[in-house]
């Protein structure tokens, strides 16, 4: 499923983006799954919490996609 989230800012922090998404229910949900390694930014396993994800980027978790807009 790719799912497309439009960017008011800048950027969003990762964390954020999988809770507002609704991929993780809480932020600490986000921050437990991102320290794990399940998920990917642009490909590549994303273990920081507050990277910063800005247009352009895709955001993947257990077979969803978020690109960003």
């Amino acid at each position: 499923m790719v799912e497309k989230f439009k960017l008011e800012d800048e950027y969003i922090e990762l964390n954020k983006l999988l809770k507002v998404t609704g991929l993780c229910g809480s932020g600490g949900m986000a921050k437990v799954i991102t320290n794990e390694g399940r998920v990917k930014v642009d490909g590549v396993v994303e273990l920081r919490k507050r990277c910063k994800i800005r247009k352009g980027q895709t955001v993947e978790f257990q077979g969803n996609f978020i690109e960003l807009e």
